[in-house]
């Protein structure tokens, strides 16, 4: 079997696990909605001032799709990884030619595809609920934000999943490390309410590229710029380290 029709058949048992868990699909779909409920249609935005929310509607679209791109792929190939180690699957796989990379990368195939649905139905429902405008012409490029960002944090989970010491620790490590990111990667939180001596650590941030590209494509009306490369590199970074970081299967 060539490495295409490896990555295709852990892709395509990825995705049927991914399926079969019920929970799991309703609250990776239905979250994107309840996100637009909250923060679009009740807090609603461009209020003025200089609190949260105060700026137009386009401003926050990053910030919601932030929350899927990172939230999902940290937590489920954490968590895979992790109920990997505990069931000594990966000593199974290491009697087959499926090597690390590959099998990060079915993964990571898979987490675009639920990521890329979960992003439509935001930007639906943005342009349904919120006077935000999105022009159809931004979605390619949005796309390719997404795919590459969605790669970084399959491979940072991959690091948490091999460095946990369990299940439970894969998820409080993924919490822990989400949280901040969200808000203090220019999504939510402009970098104006933020102290001056600390708005050079959001650069430390790879969702922070993902948020100022994305923002410069659908509110700016400006090209990705340099962020997309930068986030381009810290993908294969992270990607790299990911798979190495998982148990030897080759």
């Amino acid at each position: 079997m060539t490495t295409v029709g490896r990555v295709v058949a852990e892709g395509g048992a990825a995705w049927r696990s991914f399926v079969r868990r019920r929970t799991a699909v309703f609250f990776t779909f239905f979250f994107p909605v309840i996100l637009i409920l909250i923060f679009g249609v009740l807090v609603r935005t461009g209020g003025g001032g200089g609190g949260l929310f105060s700026k137009p509607a386009g401003y926050y679209v990053p910030g919601y799709l932030a929350v899927v791109v990172l939230f999902t792929p940290l937590s489920r190939v954490g968590h895979t990884v992790a109920r990997h180690r505990e069931s000594n699957r990966f000593e199974k796989l290491a009697t087959t030619p499926l090597s690390r990379a590959e099998w990060l990368l079915a993964h990571a195939l898979v987490n675009v595809v639920i990521i890329g649905l979960a992003g439509l139905i935001i930007l639906g429902l943005v342009a349904v609920l919120t006077p935000a405008d999105v022009a159809l012409a931004a979605l390619p490029t949005v796309a390719v934000f997404v795919a590459v960002a969605v790669a970084l944090f399959c491979g940072f989970g991959a690091l948490l999943g091999s460095l946990a010491d369990s299940q439970d620790g894969v998820v409080a490590a993924s919490n822990g490390v989400a949280l901040p990111l969200l808000f203090l990667s220019e999504t939510f939180v402009p970098p104006s309410m933020l102290p001056a001596w600390f708005r050079p650590a959001m650069n430390l941030s790879p969702l922070t590229y993902f948020a100022r590209g994305v923002r410069d494509v659908t509110y700016a009306g400006a090209g990705a710029g340099a962020d997309l490369l930068v986030l381009a590199v810290l993908a294969v970074a992270f990607f790299v380290a990911g798979a190495y970081a998982i148990p030897r299967t080759d």
